[in-house]
Protein backbone atom coordinates (compact mmCIF):
# COMPACT_ATOMS: atom_id res chain seq x y z
CA UNK A 1 0.00 0.00 0.00
CA UNK A 2 1.13 3.65 0.24
CA UNK A 3 3.27 4.98 2.66
CA UNK A 4 0.77 6.90 4.34
CA UNK A 5 -1.83 4.55 6.65
CA UNK A 6 -2.46 6.29 9.98
CA UNK A 7 -3.38 2.99 12.02
CA UNK A 8 -2.03 -0.53 10.58
CA UNK A 9 1.24 -0.48 12.20
CA UNK A 10 0.41 1.04 15.63
CA UNK A 11 -1.98 -2.25 15.56
CA UNK A 12 0.23 -4.75 15.53
CA UNK A 13 2.68 -2.48 17.80
CA UNK A 14 -0.75 -3.23 19.57
CA UNK A 15 -1.39 -6.86 19.52
CA UNK A 16 -1.11 -8.86 22.43
CA UNK A 17 1.59 -10.74 23.29
CA UNK A 18 2.23 -14.20 23.23
CA UNK A 19 2.09 -17.00 25.87
CA UNK A 20 5.48 -17.18 27.72
CA UNK A 21 4.63 -21.16 27.21
CA UNK A 22 4.92 -22.22 23.89
CA UNK A 23 3.98 -25.52 22.27
CA UNK A 24 5.03 -25.33 18.25
CA UNK A 25 2.26 -27.03 16.26
CA UNK A 26 3.14 -29.85 13.57
CA UNK A 27 2.56 -29.11 10.24
CA UNK A 28 -0.71 -30.38 8.02
CA UNK A 29 1.37 -30.84 5.45
CA UNK A 30 2.91 -34.33 7.03
CA UNK A 31 -0.70 -36.02 6.90
CA UNK A 32 -0.30 -35.84 3.06
CA UNK A 33 3.34 -37.08 3.29
CA UNK A 34 6.70 -35.70 2.36
CA UNK A 35 6.59 -32.28 0.62
CA UNK A 36 8.64 -33.83 -2.41
CA UNK A 37 5.19 -36.24 -2.41
CA UNK A 38 2.57 -33.90 -2.90
CA UNK A 39 0.92 -33.85 -6.10
CA UNK A 40 2.64 -31.27 -7.65
CA UNK A 41 1.23 -32.13 -11.32
CA UNK A 42 -2.44 -32.84 -10.20
CA UNK A 43 -2.84 -30.09 -7.88
CA UNK A 44 -0.37 -27.66 -8.02
CA UNK A 45 -2.35 -25.13 -6.02
CA UNK A 46 -3.01 -27.22 -2.77
CA UNK A 47 0.51 -28.20 -3.24
CA UNK A 48 1.72 -24.53 -2.55
CA UNK A 49 -1.21 -24.08 -0.32
CA UNK A 50 0.23 -27.09 2.01
CA UNK A 51 3.85 -25.55 1.72
CA UNK A 52 2.62 -22.33 3.09
CA UNK A 53 0.97 -24.39 5.94
CA UNK A 54 4.36 -25.84 6.54
CA UNK A 55 5.92 -22.52 7.19
CA UNK A 56 3.26 -21.18 8.85
CA UNK A 57 2.67 -24.28 11.44
CA UNK A 58 6.73 -23.42 12.21
CA UNK A 59 5.90 -20.18 13.97
CA UNK A 60 2.35 -21.11 15.46
CA UNK A 61 2.56 -20.00 19.14
CA UNK A 62 0.07 -22.30 21.51
CA UNK A 63 -0.66 -21.38 25.16
CA UNK A 64 -3.70 -21.39 27.54
CA UNK A 65 -5.49 -18.91 25.47
CA UNK A 66 -5.08 -21.10 21.99
CA UNK A 67 -2.98 -20.40 18.94
CA UNK A 68 -1.32 -17.48 17.75
CA UNK A 69 1.12 -16.51 14.73
CA UNK A 70 3.37 -13.43 14.81
CA UNK A 71 3.19 -11.45 11.82
CA UNK A 72 6.55 -11.75 11.64
CA UNK A 73 8.29 -15.14 13.36
CA UNK A 74 11.67 -13.52 13.63
CA UNK A 75 9.57 -11.39 16.25
CA UNK A 76 7.41 -13.53 18.41
CA UNK A 77 6.00 -10.61 20.04
CA UNK A 78 4.75 -9.22 17.05
CA UNK A 79 1.10 -11.07 17.59
CA UNK A 80 -1.79 -8.73 16.84
CA UNK A 81 -5.04 -10.20 16.29
CA UNK A 82 -6.39 -7.82 13.52
CA UNK A 83 -7.83 -9.23 9.80
CA UNK A 84 -4.85 -7.08 7.95
CA UNK A 85 -1.88 -7.76 9.46
CA UNK A 86 -2.40 -10.08 12.14
CA UNK A 87 -3.22 -13.83 13.41
CA UNK A 88 -6.95 -13.71 12.33
CA UNK A 89 -6.20 -14.19 8.40
CA UNK A 90 -4.30 -17.23 9.40
CA UNK A 91 -7.29 -18.40 10.79
CA UNK A 92 -9.30 -17.99 7.62
CA UNK A 93 -6.94 -20.12 5.91
CA UNK A 94 -6.59 -22.66 7.69
CA UNK A 95 -10.54 -22.88 7.72
CA UNK A 96 -10.33 -22.89 3.96
CA UNK A 97 -7.41 -25.57 4.00
CA UNK A 98 -10.41 -27.70 5.57
CA UNK A 99 -12.28 -26.40 3.30
CA UNK A 100 -10.41 -28.14 0.65
CA UNK A 101 -8.73 -31.19 2.24
CA UNK A 102 -11.54 -32.13 4.71
CA UNK A 103 -8.33 -32.52 7.23
CA UNK A 104 -9.17 -32.56 10.70
CA UNK A 105 -5.73 -30.78 11.54
CA UNK A 106 -6.33 -27.96 9.86
CA UNK A 107 -9.80 -27.93 11.48
CA UNK A 108 -7.69 -27.64 14.83
CA UNK A 109 -5.71 -25.15 13.84
CA UNK A 110 -8.36 -23.53 12.75
CA UNK A 111 -9.83 -23.51 16.14
CA UNK A 112 -6.67 -23.01 18.09
CA UNK A 113 -6.80 -19.61 16.72
CA UNK A 114 -10.55 -19.07 16.81
CA UNK A 115 -10.02 -19.48 20.59
CA UNK A 116 -7.42 -17.10 20.61
CA UNK A 117 -9.34 -14.70 18.75
CA UNK A 118 -12.00 -15.03 21.40
CA UNK A 119 -10.25 -14.75 24.63
CA UNK A 120 -8.47 -11.43 22.99
CA UNK A 121 -12.03 -9.58 22.72
CA UNK A 122 -12.53 -7.24 25.90
CA UNK A 123 -15.26 -6.71 28.52
CA UNK A 124 -15.59 -2.99 27.61
CA UNK A 125 -15.07 -1.07 24.08
CA UNK A 126 -12.39 1.07 25.92
CA UNK A 127 -10.05 2.43 23.06
CA UNK A 128 -10.21 -1.04 21.06
CA UNK A 129 -9.99 -0.64 17.57
CA UNK A 130 -13.61 -1.19 15.74
CA UNK A 131 -12.30 -1.64 12.10
CA UNK A 132 -12.68 -4.14 9.65
CA UNK A 133 -9.29 -4.94 9.09
CA UNK A 134 -7.92 -3.25 12.16
CA UNK A 135 -10.16 -4.39 14.80
CA UNK A 136 -12.85 -5.93 16.52
CA UNK A 137 -15.19 -6.10 13.21
CA UNK A 138 -12.81 -8.22 11.72
CA UNK A 139 -12.19 -10.45 14.41
CA UNK A 140 -16.45 -11.07 14.63
CA UNK A 141 -16.17 -11.69 10.91
CA UNK A 142 -13.78 -14.59 11.58
CA UNK A 143 -15.39 -16.08 14.21
CA UNK A 144 -18.35 -16.02 12.37
CA UNK A 145 -16.88 -18.31 10.04
CA UNK A 146 -15.34 -20.47 12.61
CA UNK A 147 -18.79 -21.45 14.09
CA UNK A 148 -20.61 -21.60 10.24
CA UNK A 149 -17.92 -24.34 10.37
CA UNK A 150 -17.59 -25.65 13.77
CA UNK A 151 -21.69 -24.80 15.38
CA UNK A 152 -19.61 -24.24 18.61
CA UNK A 153 -21.49 -21.89 20.17
CA UNK A 154 -18.87 -19.86 22.04
CA UNK A 155 -17.62 -18.70 18.87
CA UNK A 156 -21.33 -17.37 17.53
CA UNK A 157 -21.55 -15.25 21.67
CA UNK A 158 -18.19 -13.90 20.53
CA UNK A 159 -19.47 -12.04 17.47
CA UNK A 160 -22.68 -10.93 19.50
CA UNK A 161 -20.54 -9.49 22.34
CA UNK A 162 -18.51 -7.65 19.56
CA UNK A 163 -21.81 -6.51 18.19
CA UNK A 164 -22.47 -5.43 21.26
CA UNK A 165 -19.24 -3.26 21.45
CA UNK A 166 -19.31 -2.09 18.48
CA UNK A 167 -22.89 -0.66 18.98
CA UNK A 168 -21.70 0.67 22.35
CA UNK A 169 -18.95 2.69 20.75
CA UNK A 170 -20.52 4.19 17.77
CA UNK A 171 -20.95 8.06 18.54
CA UNK A 172 -23.64 9.86 17.88
CA UNK A 173 -22.42 13.05 15.21
CA UNK A 174 -24.54 14.68 12.82
CA UNK A 175 -27.31 12.74 11.03
CA UNK A 176 -25.66 9.34 11.97
CA UNK A 177 -22.66 7.60 13.94
CA UNK A 178 -18.60 6.54 13.47
CA UNK A 179 -16.28 4.90 15.63
CA UNK A 180 -13.17 7.13 14.70
CA UNK A 181 -12.09 9.65 12.18
CA UNK A 182 -11.59 7.50 9.40
CA UNK A 183 -14.08 7.23 6.74
CA UNK A 184 -12.41 4.08 4.37
CA UNK A 185 -12.67 0.11 4.38
CA UNK A 186 -9.40 -1.05 6.26
CA UNK A 187 -9.90 1.14 9.85
CA UNK A 188 -13.06 3.48 9.75
CA UNK A 189 -17.27 3.24 9.16
CA UNK A 190 -17.23 1.65 5.37
CA UNK A 191 -15.74 -1.28 6.91
CA UNK A 192 -17.78 -1.67 9.91
CA UNK A 193 -20.67 -0.74 8.16
CA UNK A 194 -20.46 -3.97 5.54
CA UNK A 195 -19.08 -6.22 8.93
CA UNK A 196 -22.76 -4.81 10.57
CA UNK A 197 -24.40 -5.47 7.05
CA UNK A 198 -23.12 -8.96 7.01
CA UNK A 199 -23.18 -10.07 10.29
CA UNK A 200 -26.50 -8.31 10.65
CA UNK A 201 -28.34 -12.01 11.30
CA UNK A 202 -25.80 -12.59 13.96
CA UNK A 203 -27.02 -9.74 16.08
CA UNK A 204 -29.12 -10.33 18.92
CA UNK A 205 -29.53 -7.28 21.31
CA UNK A 206 -29.02 -4.53 18.73
CA UNK A 207 -30.24 -3.67 15.26
CA UNK A 208 -27.03 -3.82 12.86
CA UNK A 209 -28.79 -2.92 9.66
CA UNK A 210 -29.52 0.23 11.53
CA UNK A 211 -26.47 1.07 12.67
CA UNK A 212 -25.13 0.07 9.69
CA UNK A 213 -27.52 2.78 7.30
CA UNK A 214 -26.83 5.48 10.40
CA UNK A 215 -22.97 4.99 9.20
CA UNK A 216 -23.82 5.73 5.90
CA UNK A 217 -25.75 8.75 6.09
CA UNK A 218 -22.66 10.50 8.69
CA UNK A 219 -20.16 9.11 5.36
CA UNK A 220 -22.64 11.08 2.85
CA UNK A 221 -22.43 14.34 5.26
CA UNK A 222 -18.50 13.51 5.44
CA UNK A 223 -18.29 13.39 1.49
CA UNK A 224 -17.01 16.37 -0.03
CA UNK A 225 -18.90 17.72 -2.54
CA UNK A 226 -17.43 19.05 -5.70
CA UNK A 227 -18.45 19.70 -9.44
CA UNK A 228 -17.92 15.97 -10.40
CA UNK A 229 -19.48 14.43 -7.87
CA UNK A 230 -19.04 13.46 -4.05
CA UNK A 231 -15.28 12.33 -2.66
CA UNK A 232 -13.87 11.28 0.63
CA UNK A 233 -11.15 11.48 1.91
CA UNK A 234 -9.10 9.10 4.98
CA UNK A 235 -9.55 11.33 7.50
CA UNK A 236 -10.29 15.27 7.77
CA UNK A 237 -6.50 16.31 8.07
CA UNK A 238 -5.09 13.79 5.33
CA UNK A 239 -3.59 15.91 3.14
CA UNK A 240 -3.73 13.45 0.33
CA UNK A 241 -6.78 12.03 -2.04
CA UNK A 242 -6.37 8.27 -2.25
CA UNK A 243 -9.65 7.86 -4.49
CA UNK A 244 -9.14 3.55 -5.00
CA UNK A 245 -10.50 1.24 -2.96
CA UNK A 246 -8.58 0.43 0.57
CA UNK A 247 -8.82 4.64 1.37
CA UNK A 248 -10.78 6.10 -0.59
CA UNK A 249 -13.85 7.02 -2.57
CA UNK A 250 -14.14 3.34 -4.46
CA UNK A 251 -14.44 2.01 -0.77
CA UNK A 252 -16.89 4.12 0.61
CA UNK A 253 -18.90 4.47 -2.63
CA UNK A 254 -19.08 -0.04 -2.68
CA UNK A 255 -20.40 0.50 1.27
CA UNK A 256 -22.87 2.60 0.10
CA UNK A 257 -24.42 0.83 -2.77
CA UNK A 258 -24.32 -2.28 -0.40
CA UNK A 259 -26.03 -0.50 2.22
CA UNK A 260 -28.47 0.97 -0.46
CA UNK A 261 -29.23 -2.41 -1.71
CA UNK A 262 -30.20 -3.49 1.84
CA UNK A 263 -31.64 -0.25 3.38
CA UNK A 264 -33.81 0.45 -0.38
CA UNK A 265 -32.74 4.11 0.84
CA UNK A 266 -32.39 6.36 -2.58
CA UNK A 267 -30.22 8.32 -0.46
CA UNK A 268 -27.29 5.51 -0.23
CA UNK A 269 -27.36 4.52 -3.86
CA UNK A 270 -27.07 7.97 -5.10
CA UNK A 271 -24.49 8.85 -2.51
CA UNK A 272 -22.98 5.83 -4.43
CA UNK A 273 -23.55 6.95 -8.06
CA UNK A 274 -22.02 10.39 -6.90
CA UNK A 275 -18.93 8.87 -5.81
CA UNK A 276 -18.81 6.85 -8.89
CA UNK A 277 -18.62 9.73 -10.86
CA UNK A 278 -16.20 11.59 -9.22
CA UNK A 279 -14.16 8.32 -10.05
CA UNK A 280 -14.65 8.22 -13.47
CA UNK A 281 -13.85 11.63 -14.08
CA UNK A 282 -10.51 10.40 -12.57
CA UNK A 283 -9.97 7.57 -15.04
CA UNK A 284 -7.50 6.91 -17.41
CA UNK A 285 -7.73 4.62 -20.84
CA UNK A 286 -4.95 1.70 -21.59
CA UNK A 287 -4.53 0.47 -24.72
CA UNK A 288 -6.93 -1.88 -25.14
CA UNK A 289 -9.51 0.29 -23.47
CA UNK A 290 -9.05 -0.78 -19.95
CA UNK A 291 -10.02 2.04 -17.17
CA UNK A 292 -7.98 2.28 -14.32
CA UNK A 293 -7.72 5.52 -11.62
CA UNK A 294 -4.70 6.63 -10.49
CA UNK A 295 -2.96 6.10 -6.88
CA UNK A 296 -3.27 9.71 -4.95
CA UNK A 297 -3.21 13.45 -5.53
CA UNK A 298 -1.61 15.69 -5.41
CA UNK A 299 1.45 14.37 -7.31
CA UNK A 300 0.88 10.47 -7.68
CA UNK A 301 -1.34 11.29 -10.58
CA UNK A 302 0.33 9.31 -12.72
CA UNK A 303 1.31 6.66 -10.72
CA UNK A 304 -1.30 3.37 -11.53
CA UNK A 305 -1.12 0.37 -8.07
CA UNK A 306 -3.08 -2.54 -9.90
CA UNK A 307 -4.31 -4.77 -7.04
CA UNK A 308 -7.24 -4.32 -4.22
CA UNK A 309 -5.94 -1.88 -2.17
CA UNK A 310 -5.22 1.46 -5.00
CA UNK A 311 -6.06 -0.45 -8.45
CA UNK A 312 -8.68 -2.27 -10.48
CA UNK A 313 -8.72 -5.53 -8.55
CA UNK A 314 -10.34 -3.06 -6.04
CA UNK A 315 -12.21 -0.45 -7.21
CA UNK A 316 -14.06 -2.98 -9.63
CA UNK A 317 -15.96 -3.85 -6.28
CA UNK A 318 -17.29 -0.56 -6.27
CA UNK A 319 -19.29 -1.95 -9.95
CA UNK A 320 -20.37 -5.33 -9.48
CA UNK A 321 -21.78 -3.91 -6.17
CA UNK A 322 -23.80 -1.31 -8.29
CA UNK A 323 -24.80 -3.89 -11.15
CA UNK A 324 -26.29 -5.51 -7.45
CA UNK A 325 -28.08 -2.08 -6.09
CA UNK A 326 -29.24 -1.19 -9.02
CA UNK A 327 -30.46 -4.19 -11.34
CA UNK A 328 -28.66 -2.67 -14.55
CA UNK A 329 -26.14 -5.12 -15.83
CA UNK A 330 -24.27 -2.76 -17.81
CA UNK A 331 -22.00 -1.88 -14.77
CA UNK A 332 -20.60 -5.46 -15.36
CA UNK A 333 -19.28 -3.48 -18.55
CA UNK A 334 -16.91 -1.73 -16.53
CA UNK A 335 -15.84 -4.54 -14.68
CA UNK A 336 -14.65 -5.80 -17.54
CA UNK A 337 -12.92 -2.62 -18.52
CA UNK A 338 -11.13 -2.39 -14.92
CA UNK A 339 -9.76 -6.22 -15.71
CA UNK A 340 -8.41 -5.22 -18.98
CA UNK A 341 -6.49 -2.32 -17.85
CA UNK A 342 -4.51 -4.89 -15.48
CA UNK A 343 -3.66 -7.18 -18.54
CA UNK A 344 -2.83 -3.88 -20.25
CA UNK A 345 -0.34 -3.02 -17.53
CA UNK A 346 2.14 -6.11 -18.53
CA UNK A 347 0.73 -8.04 -15.03
CA UNK A 348 2.64 -9.25 -13.31
CA UNK A 349 5.91 -7.70 -14.70
CA UNK A 350 7.77 -5.36 -12.39
CA UNK A 351 6.48 -1.63 -12.53
CA UNK A 352 6.31 1.46 -10.32
CA UNK A 353 2.72 0.15 -9.31
CA UNK A 354 3.12 -3.49 -9.30
CA UNK A 355 6.25 -4.39 -8.48
CA UNK A 356 8.04 -6.62 -5.42
CA UNK A 357 4.94 -7.26 -3.76
CA UNK A 358 3.04 -10.92 -3.92
CA UNK A 359 -0.08 -9.96 -1.40
CA UNK A 360 -3.85 -9.85 -1.30
CA UNK A 361 -3.57 -6.05 -0.37
CA UNK A 362 -0.93 -4.64 -3.29
CA UNK A 363 0.00 -7.55 -5.47
CA UNK A 364 0.10 -10.67 -7.19
CA UNK A 365 -2.94 -12.37 -4.44
CA UNK A 366 -5.14 -9.53 -5.17
CA UNK A 367 -4.80 -9.85 -9.05
CA UNK A 368 -5.25 -13.39 -8.51
CA UNK A 369 -8.69 -13.78 -6.33
CA UNK A 370 -10.31 -11.03 -8.50
CA UNK A 371 -9.47 -13.24 -11.64
CA UNK A 372 -10.80 -16.54 -9.70
CA UNK A 373 -14.01 -14.27 -9.12
CA UNK A 374 -14.11 -13.13 -12.79
CA UNK A 375 -14.38 -16.59 -13.99
CA UNK A 376 -16.57 -17.91 -11.13
CA UNK A 377 -19.50 -15.31 -12.43
CA UNK A 378 -19.05 -15.48 -16.45
CA UNK A 379 -17.01 -19.19 -16.44
CA UNK A 380 -14.63 -17.73 -19.28
CA UNK A 381 -11.33 -19.69 -18.99
CA UNK A 382 -9.67 -16.81 -20.25
CA UNK A 383 -9.65 -15.40 -16.34
CA UNK A 384 -8.79 -18.04 -14.86
CA UNK A 385 -5.93 -18.97 -17.02
CA UNK A 386 -5.02 -15.40 -16.08
CA UNK A 387 -5.36 -16.33 -12.75
CA UNK A 388 -3.05 -18.87 -12.71
CA UNK A 389 -0.65 -16.99 -14.62
CA UNK A 390 -0.18 -14.89 -11.57
CA UNK A 391 0.28 -17.90 -9.36
CA UNK A 392 2.86 -19.60 -11.23
CA UNK A 393 4.84 -15.81 -10.88
CA UNK A 394 4.17 -16.21 -7.24
CA UNK A 395 5.56 -19.21 -6.52
CA UNK A 396 8.44 -18.41 -8.49
CA UNK A 397 9.03 -15.72 -5.66
CA UNK A 398 8.52 -18.09 -2.54
CA UNK A 399 11.77 -18.57 -0.78
CA UNK A 400 12.15 -22.55 0.76
CA UNK A 401 12.60 -22.37 4.40
CA UNK A 402 12.09 -25.30 6.59
CA UNK A 403 10.59 -27.75 4.47
CA UNK A 404 7.69 -24.82 3.30
CA UNK A 405 7.58 -21.36 1.40
CA UNK A 406 7.19 -17.93 2.59
CA UNK A 407 7.33 -14.75 0.67
CA UNK A 408 9.90 -12.34 1.13
CA UNK A 409 8.50 -8.81 -0.02
CA UNK A 410 8.26 -5.18 0.34
CA UNK A 411 5.02 -3.88 1.91
CA UNK A 412 5.73 0.19 1.43
CA UNK A 413 6.80 0.98 -2.04
CA UNK A 414 8.79 4.05 -0.81
CA UNK A 415 11.04 1.43 1.26
CA UNK A 416 12.17 -1.15 -0.69
CA UNK A 417 14.67 -1.65 1.32
CA UNK A 418 12.36 -3.16 4.07
CA UNK A 419 11.86 -6.88 3.22
CA UNK A 420 9.74 -9.21 5.58
CA UNK A 421 7.94 -12.71 5.42
CA UNK A 422 5.01 -12.19 7.03
CA UNK A 423 2.22 -14.82 8.36
CA UNK A 424 -1.01 -12.81 7.67
CA UNK A 425 -3.93 -12.39 5.06
CA UNK A 426 -3.05 -8.96 3.65
CA UNK A 427 0.91 -9.13 3.36
CA UNK A 428 1.47 -12.38 4.00
CA UNK A 429 1.61 -16.33 3.57
CA UNK A 430 -2.05 -16.72 4.69
CA UNK A 431 -2.76 -14.43 2.06
CA UNK A 432 -0.53 -16.29 -0.64
CA UNK A 433 -2.22 -19.78 0.66
CA UNK A 434 -6.28 -18.47 0.40
CA UNK A 435 -5.04 -17.46 -2.63
CA UNK A 436 -3.78 -20.73 -4.03
CA UNK A 437 -6.38 -22.29 -1.92
CA UNK A 438 -9.13 -20.21 -4.49
CA UNK A 439 -7.33 -21.23 -7.21
CA UNK A 440 -7.19 -24.96 -7.20
CA UNK A 441 -11.03 -24.35 -5.93
CA UNK A 442 -11.72 -22.83 -9.10
CA UNK A 443 -9.99 -25.60 -11.14
CA UNK A 444 -11.57 -28.86 -9.52
CA UNK A 445 -15.29 -27.01 -8.89
CA UNK A 446 -14.86 -26.49 -5.18
CA UNK A 447 -16.73 -22.88 -4.51
CA UNK A 448 -14.88 -21.02 -1.84
CA UNK A 449 -15.27 -20.65 1.88
CA UNK A 450 -14.07 -17.14 2.79
CA UNK A 451 -15.53 -14.65 1.25
CA UNK A 452 -15.32 -11.11 3.54
CA UNK A 453 -17.76 -8.62 3.76
CA UNK A 454 -15.62 -6.60 1.39
CA UNK A 455 -16.39 -9.34 -1.49
CA UNK A 456 -19.93 -8.65 -3.92
CA UNK A 457 -18.31 -11.37 -5.90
Amino acid sequence: MGSQHPDRRTVIRRGLTASASLVFAPSILNAFGPSEETPQGSRPWLAAALKAERWLAQSAQTGSSGTAWPADPTDPKSVSTDLYTGMAGVVLFYLELHNATGDESALRMARGGADYLLASVPDESGNAEMGLYTGLAGTATVLALAYRVTKDVRYQAGVRRILGLIAGSARPVGEGVEWNVSTDIISGSAGIGLALLALADESRDIDARKLASDAGHRLIERGQVTDEGLTWLIQPDMPRNYPNFSHGTAGVSYFLATLGNSSKKREHLDAALSGERWLRARMTTTASGGRMVYHSAPGNEQLFYLSWCHGPAGTARLYRSLAKATGDASWDSRVDQLALAIRDMKVPERSPGFWNNISQCCGNCGVSEFFIAMHRRSRDTRHLEFAEAIGHDTLARATGEAGGFKWVQAEHRVRPELLVAQTGLMQGAAGVGLAMLHLDGAKVGRAPLVRLPDDPF
